[in-house]
């Protein structure tokens, strides 16, 4: 994970703010975003290990139900989107494909949905009930 040198201490690290941390399902591991990627570290404290890379900003991480894997939003293609990746590493797998930001916010038990959050705007006309006359 990245680090960043204080100015008035040039060799020393400082701590960073870490956003967004959810422990696993089993109590072991947490999960946050750091500098705009995804990491984890066992909830004791250590060596913290990317999950995500790159310049582009990753946050938002939910655990799935059995602690396998980790949903994030990640900002890839100009907009959040909703991905998914092993909780231990690996290819994070692209979720969602719309222009508007997709945020996560649970797996479902079995680990086969995520529910998001979006800013979608549906077409009114279809969406609202019709007005009375």
């Amino acid at each position: 994970m990245p680090t960043r040198r204080s100015p008035s201490a040039p060799h020393a690290t400082t701590l960073q703010w870490i956003r967004d941390p959810t422990i696993s399902p089993d109590g072991h591991t947490i999960a946050f975003a750091l500098g705009g990627q995804i990491g984890r570290v066992d909830a004791p404290g250590g060596e913290a290990t990317p999950l995500t890379s790159g310049e582009l900003c990753s946050t938002r991480p939910v655990w799935s139900s059995d602690g396998k894997s980790i949903a994030f939003a990640c900002k890839r293609n100009g907009n959040f989107d909703v991905f998914v990746t092993d909780a231990t590493g690996g290819t994070p797998r692209r979720l969602t494909f719309h222009s508007a930001s997709d945020l996560p916010d649970a797996l479902s038990l079995d680990g086969q949905k995520v529910y998001f959050r979006s800013t979608r705007v549906a077409d009114p006309e279809k969406e609202l009930p019709p007005a009375k006359r």
